[in-house]
């Protein structure tokens, strides 16, 4: 299991700053902030470049002070960031001063023996001096008074940092890891499962997964490694419909999750069995392809439904799914395991399929016994003429095809030739933007390319020498 060097958890009370501070010193939007009590419920990781280091922040969920089964996990999800945490930011808010849950988190944190550095934050307009005058009573050696949102004392505090992780080298592994392999985004309704599925494949509890619909209002990435392959897991807020969004918040968690699908190279669109397909489930499967990202459909909790039920939900799925009859299906159970060793094995599949790098004389032959087989409509009375096509690019796939009145083409055709090309090369789950220029060729008189071919995933990663 992957394990990030320099661990730095940012933990404390609810609204003292703690996501203002991570987005800060990461540079990022990653953590949600808002004025609301809860609101960060999930473990954040991010970079922190500091001047000799490479280090990791976690951003915390808010400890809360009332009783609740949702409170009692986040606080798990809390005091397991700081046992991986090699320093705790514990950050408290001057305006407010020092209060019980600041003293009863500070005790959390030291039953755990780990290195504090207490920052006093919100401390624009104040001297730093009088900022931090009450908080020595906490015993914490270390004190800063910073303002995240004004950005005051950022600098001290990274200097601090590096020069902390400097003087305390030796008690680091140098454990570098550049490449996290491709991003896949968990995407899916609140409640489907994403959260238990993604914890499952880091077979441990590094995301809250709680049966409340909105549990996971961040996008959480976290590096995985599986039979020798790394890949970064996008664990998305669940996308519910506009009318049930009572809050400005959701709004901006689903613009997060559809950011996390435009920065993935593919996706995991999750559903639950028990609910059936759903219209929100085929628009988040629009979103995916929208974007062109390589899809595989998972139907989760499949586990809990007979075989009467399992027929009945499989002819609604095959209904519904007309227009994206070209995605693939599984059937999991993300709480009890099955099937996800199939679903790691699909998605280096798609990948392989979606890096296929295809050459202009197969498309072109492909594109010619299309069109022998079914022509085109006639436009104003005159034929379309396909002459040649040739690759646009790999993610997204692209195919350009050329000829006399190609913009002319009706849907229906484009269609057609995007199913002809994806049946021909297997590229089922992978999404081909099909370009169409009329013109003469640019290719004639030059010599054929020749189709680049690339090992898969898989066997690049066996092939690789294994370390002492």
């Amino acid at each position: 299991m992957y394990k990030a060097t320099r661990l730095i958890a940012i933990v404390g009370r609810p609204n003292v700053g703690k996501s203002t501070l991570f987005n800060a010193l990461t540079n990022t939007r990653d953590a949600l902030v808002a004025d609301m009590p809860g609101l960060t419920r999930d473990r954040q990781y991010g970079e922190l470049e500091l001047e000799d280091f490479q280090t990791h922040l976690i951003d915390t969920g808010g400890m809360l002070g009332n009783e609740g089964a949702l409170t009692e996990l986040m606080d798990q999800q809390i005091i397991q960031a700081i046992e991986e945490a090699h320093l705790v930011l514990f950050v408290v808010s001057a305006r407010d001063g020092l209060v019980g849950d600041d003293e009863r988190i500070l005790e959390r944190i030291r039953m755990a023996t780990k290195p504090i550095l207490l920052l006093v934050n919100k401390a624009e307009g104040q001297v730093n001096e009088i900022a931090l005058a009450e908080f020595y009573q906490t015993g914490v050696i270390e004190l800063m008074a910073v303002s995240s949102a004004h950005r005051k004392g950022l600098a001290e505090l990274k200097l601090y940092l590096n020069d902390y992780f400097k003087a305390n080298e030796q008690q680091f592994e140098s454990e570098v890891v550049e490449d996290h392999g491709p991003k896949i985004a968990i995407i899916g309704r609140p409640n489907v499962g994403k959260s238990t599925l993604v914890n499952r494949l880091l077979r441990e509890d590094r995301v809250l997964a709680f049966d409340m619909p909105g549990t996971t209002r961040d996008s959480i990435s976290l590096p995985l490694i599986w039979d020798d392959l790394s890949y970064t897991l996008i664990d998305t807020a669940g996308v519910r419909r506009r009318a049930k969004i009572g809050e400005g918040i959701e709004k901006f968690s689903i613009l997060k999750t559809i950011e996390s699908i435009r920065l993935s190279q593919i996706c995991v669109m999750m559903m639950d069995a028990t609910e059936g397909i759903t219209d929100q489930d085929l628009h988040l499967l629009g979103l995916a392809v929208h974007h062109a990202k390589p899809v595989i459909l998972v139907i989760n909790k499949w586990d809990h439904l007979s075989e009467e039920h399992r027929n009945h939900v499989k002819q609604k799925i095959n209904l519904k799914m007309q227009a994206f009859e070209w995605v693939p299906l599984l059937y999991i159970s993300a709480l009890h395991g099955s099937g996800l060793r199939i679903l790691m094995e699909r998605i280096d599949l798609l990948m392989d399929k979606a890096d296929q790098e295809l050459s202009a004389n197969k498309l072109t032959n492909v594109l010619n016994a299309a069109y022998k087989a079914h022509q085109p409509p006639l436009v104003q009375g005159l034929s379309s003429q396909l002459k040649f096509a040739h690759s646009g690019g790999n993610h997204p796939m692209r195919v350009v095809v050329h000829g006399k009145r190609t913009t002319k083409l009706p849907d229906s055709y484009k269609r057609y030739l995007e199913n002809t090309y994806r049946k021909a090369f297997d590229l089922k789950g992978v999404p081909i933007i099909m370009q169409f220029k009329d013109g003469k060729n640019p290719y004639k008189d030059k010599p054929g390319s020749n189709e680049r071919k690339f090992p898969s995933r898989r066997k690049q990663a066996h092939n690789q020498p294994k370390p002492n």
